[in-house]
Parts: C-alpha cells; sequence; structure tokens
C-alpha cells in the first residue's frame, strides 16, 4: 500500500464561537477537538501528519506540541479551503502516496470511516475520492452535483442555484488525494465565486476535465461529520460523543446506572464488571480495573488509576494521579504522594467554604 499522509485544517478563526480560545482547541470528553481528529487520523498510522494552522497558530501549535510525527505550517491570509492545502506543499515535497484531507472541528469521525475512505481511493484508481452523506437539512454545505450516478461536481451553498439547494447529498468537507499531480491542479483553481475564495470542490472539476478518476464514498450515519461552530454545536456533539463512549463501556461489560449522567472521557479505560452510578466523572488518562464500584456524584481526577477491587464512596473526591488500591470513605478526598491518604469529610468541607464564600 501506497504511504498515507494526513493534511489536517485548523487555520480558521471560529468567530462564532465568541471566545480567545481557537475553536479546535475547545474539548469535547477532556480531548480538544483537533485531538480527537488526529487520533483517529492516527489509526492510518500516516507517513506524515501536517496541520495547518492561521489564527492563533501558535497557541495550537502549543498545545499540540507533546505529540509526536507533527508538522505544522501557516496558512496566512486564510483564502478558502484550496489554500490551505497549498500550504502543505512544502511538507510533502518529494513524496508519494495519498493525502487525506481533514477538518480539525470534526471530531466524530470514526477511524473505520478513513479506512473505507482510503481503501476506496485505492481500489477505484481515483485522483480524488469525496467523502459524502445524505441528510435532511444540507444547509450550510456544499451540494454533490451527479450526472449519470457520477460525481459531476460540488456546488457551495452561496453559488448554488435553487434546484442544486434541493439536492441532499453534501460534501463532508473530507477527502482522500493522489499526490501525484496534485498541487499543480490546486495551483489551478480560481476564486470565481461568491466568498472570492480558493474552494477545494473545485478539485473534482479540474480532475474530471483532465480526464481522471473522481469517486465518492457516501457515509451510513452522517452524524460522524457534524463540524463545530457554536457553543450550542458544542455541547450537542459533546452529548453524543459521550452517549458513544458509554454505550461502548457497557458493551465492554462495565455497568452504567445513569448513562446521561456518567461522564468519561476519550481516553479513560475501565474493566469489565466495574460499577458507576449516577453523576460519576472519571477524566483524562484514568484507569480503572475489574470489578471496581464507583458511588454516586465520585469524581476520579485525570490520570488515577484504581487498582481492583476498589469502592469509591458516594461523592468523593480522588485527586489527580492518585493510584488507589484501598475503599475511598463517601465525601472523602483520597490522594497518593506515597502512600495512599483518605482525608474525611474534605468535600463538605470545600462546598461550606465554596458557599460562605458565594453569601458574602
Amino acid at each position: 500500500m501506497s504511504d498515507i499522509h494526513v493534511v489536517v485544517l485548523a487555520a480558521g478563526k471560529g468567530t462564532r464561537m465568541k471566545s480567545a480560545v481557537p475553536k479546535v482547541l475547545h474539548r469535547i470528553a477532556g480531548r480538544p477537538l483537533i485531538g480527537h481528529v488526529l487520533a483517529s487520523a492516527h489509526a492510518l498510522a500516516p507517513a506524515t501528519t501536517t496541520v495547518v494552522v492561521g489564527h492563533q497558530g501558535s497557541d495550537v501549535t502549543e498545545a499540540l506540541s507533546t505529540q509526536p510525527g507533527l508538522s505544522f505550517v501557516v496558512q496566512e491570509p486564510q483564502l478558502g479551503t484550496a489554500h490551505a492545502l497549498l500550504m502543505a506543499e512544502p511538507a510533502l515535497a518529494g513524496r508519494r502516496g495519498t493525502v487525506v484531507l481533514l477538518s480539525g472541528d470534526v471530531p466524530l469521525l470514526r477511524p473505520q470511516t478513513l479506512h473505507s475512505l482510503v481503501d476506496r481511493h485505492h481500489a477505484t484508481g481515483a485522483a480524488t475520492t469525496v467523502l459524502t452523506a445524505v441528510v435532511d437539512r444540507p444547509t450550510g454545505y456544499g451540494r454533490i452535483v451527479r450526472s449519470g450516478g457520477q460525481i459531476a461536481g460540488i456546488v457551495e451553498e452561496k453559488d448554488a442555484s435553487e434546484a442544486e439547494r434541493e439536492i441532499r447529498e453534501i460534501n463532508a468537507g473530507i477527502y482522500a488525494f493522489d499526490l501525484d499531480g496534485l498541487f499543480d491542479a490546486v495551483r489551478a483553481i480560481a476564486s470565481e465565486n461568491a466568498q472570492r475564495e480558493y474552494y477545494l470542490p473545485d478539485l473534482v472539476g479540474i480532475h474530471r476535465r483532465a480526464g481522471r478518476v473522481v469517486e465518492t464514498l457516501a457515509l451510513g450515519d452522517p452524524r460522524e461529520i457534524l463540524g463545530i461552530n457554536t457553543r450550542a454545536e458544542l455541547a450537542r456533539l459533546g452529548a453524543l460523543y459521550r452517549m458513544t463512549k458509554n454505550e461502548q463501556l457497557m458493551a465492554d461489560g462495565v455497568t452504567l446506572t445513569d448513562p446521561a449522567t456518567t461522564y468519561v472521557d476519550a481516553d479513560v479505560v475501565v474493566g469489565a464488571d466495574t460499577i458507576l452510578e449516577p453523576g460519576v466523572s472519571l477524566e483524562r488518562g484514568t484507569t480503572v480495573g475489574r470489578g471496581c464500584h464507583i458511588q454516586d456524584g465520585a469524581f476520579i481526577g485525570s490520570d488515577t488509576q484504581l487498582i481492583a477491587p476498589v469502592t469509591i464512596g458516594r461523592g468523593a473526591y480522588v485527586g489527580t494521579g492518585t493510584t488507589v488500591r484501598e475503599d475511598v470513605p463517601p465525601d472523602a478526598l483520597a490522594v497518593s504522594a506515597g502512600k495512599q491518604r483518605n482525608i474525611d469529610g474534605w468535600v463538605s468541607a470545600k462546598r461550606a467554604r465554596a458557599s460562605r464564600g458565594r453569601t458574602k
């Protein structure tokens, strides 16, 4: 199989988030949005991974600095998706293979989908393979225009006719490209559109006119390609991700008494026959052994280990980085700088202090 080269677009400002934090660094399940994208891309075992940054690019670069194998390029100014991809050309100079282009704000995309996209791309010998989805409300997305069943083009909504806006098959903004000749084709894209930007979907027409194969892969579950532009969308996708994570835990033999109020971060590992009662929170990097019992409202800080079998009492708090080998009483704080210590009544006292502070 040819080399895979991942390019992640993360240069946008995210104006509608109304935040001083770059959009791709907002978190779902303890992980930045772009962290979810990179985790899925990692499953492809890419030869290179390039992140295109722009707005507050130094913040994004710093946040990802501990992740190995990443290179960064800057898009300034931001002139559209084709212009963003063009910024990655120096990072891919002399390389061959397949470029997988991803958006940094699509956290629900599954590794299996990326594998299917690459498999489709290789099996058909395509120059471009576009991930698509059929949705009930396509507003805001580019529409897939077909002729004789084959993709003929992608029309952005602001440039679409009334008839084209009725099309329900949308462009997911995720592609596989043959690296051979890719950047020459990108340079041929014009900015003759309502936004005066350089649109990557125009590659479909360029490749078809050159006689090259253009293919599509239709998603079964369009929720995978939902992007985030507002705080409300962040909350909705966060709830969806949490539901998916919790369903997987239950399928793996973990009991969740009330999944709707159980918060388990993305990389948390929980052993079979463990019971999580309502209001439990397990933060990133935590590992829970088999047969543990975490009672109502308990909070488990990040990078924590629970050595089975232990019980974490109702409302207890386990500090970050703690290794728990003994039961933690209700309402207690557990810490382990050396031997585990349980500080009884710590949670109630902390709440009482906070309450007095609010009433002053």
